[in-house]
């Protein structure tokens, strides 16, 4: 969505600069928030370097600055992207109703949000852990205690993966099979009934969505 492709072969759409307007020219700082050559010209049919300007240049991108030649209305839609130095849960997807990180997740909302929040650890991998589940939440102690067993010379304790944040949240999320599950929840809801029955017709109905749009859930982690 946010990346394009000019004629002459430079893909754009990456804002790199934090600026927005130039404070001496008062026209958009180029790869920033508002560059030109990303979401289209500030003005209606001129670039950003005004060596073309008029109607009759519609269509061109520019040599000099890489803007193209249109109606400065295309900046209205045409979206750009930033790469975050780490991942980030959206929020539309955790807090919105019903939360689709959840669902998939097949956890309670405030499970997630201890996750995403930092405020609980999660159990990315139990290893050979008996004591540890996957998916099982652990506080700051928790976590400790087990990690002081890990690194202790006589430790048995192998492969034993805890995460925190979005990071794991995407962990999590990555480690779904969208149509293994929905494959299960089938056979789930047949031998379900009432409020339990409900519950697995709402995740398979979320799944069956995304296996529609061919969307992926960790998609909802930037």
């Amino acid at each position: 969505w946010g990346e394009r492709t000019l004629p002459n072969g430079q893909v754009v759409g990456e804002a790199t600069k934090p600026e927005t307007i130039n404070y001496r020219t008062l026209k958009p700082e180029m790869d920033g928030l508002f560059c030109e050559r990303i979401f289209g010209p500030a003005k209606d049919w001129e670039c950003h370097c005004g060596k073309y300007k008029r109607v009759r240049h519609r269509g061109i991108v520019c040599e000099r600055c890489g803007v193209e030649v249109t109606e400065s209305r295309v900046r209205r839609h045409r979206m750009g992207f930033i790469k975050l130095a780490a991942p980030v849960a959206h929020v539309w997807y955790l807090k919105g109703i019903p939360s689709y990180i959840a669902i998939l997740l097949d956890m309670p909302l405030r499970d997630v949000e201890q996750i995403v929040y930092f405020n609980s650890y999660v159990v990315l991998d139990p290893g050979n852990a008996d004591t540890l589940v996957y998916k099982q939440l652990l506080t700051e102690d928790q976590w400790l205690e087990i990690e002081d067993r890990i690194y202790s010379e006589d430790s048995q304790l192998v492969g034993v993966e805890v995460g925190i944040g979005a990071e794991a949240l995407l962990r999590l999320l990555s480690g779904i099979n969208l149509e293994e599950e929905a494959e299960k929840l089938r056979g789930e809801i047949e031998a379900a009934k009432g409020q339990k029955r409900a519950k697995l017709i709402k995740r398979l109905r979320v799944i069956d969505n995304f296996i529609a749009t061919g969307s992926q859930p960790e998609w909802m982690v930037m």
